[in-house]
């Protein structure tokens, strides 16, 4: 699936390497789960772990077809990873 990062999306991510993010969004074991975005926008975000276990969440909306662009990314919180962990230990 292809994935697309907006400029300003790119240049916002702190303390999470874009390398990261990738690994996220093409792990097999991810937990994509509908959200709205800030901006009252609909946005998929997608729950996982980079190859060094990092816990992230990444968020994208669809662009067209087969491809989705980047919008954000981030450290999930204590209460989403327990979350998180919870849904793992069923798949």
């Amino acid at each position: 699936m292809p994935y697309e990062w907006e400029d300003w999306a790119l240049a916002a991510l702190i303390g999470i390497e874009s390398y990261e993010v990738r690994q996220v969004l093409e792990a097999k074991r991810r937990w994509p789960r509908r959200a709205i975005s800030a901006n009252r926008v609909p946005v998929l975000t997608v729950w996982g772990r980079t190859a060094a276990g990092r816990p992230l969440i990444v968020a994208v909306y669809h662009v067209a077809e087969l491809t989705w662009r980047i919008i954000g990314a981030r450290e999930m919180s204590d209460a989403e990873l327990t979350e998180f962990s919870r849904w793992e230990e069923t798949r």
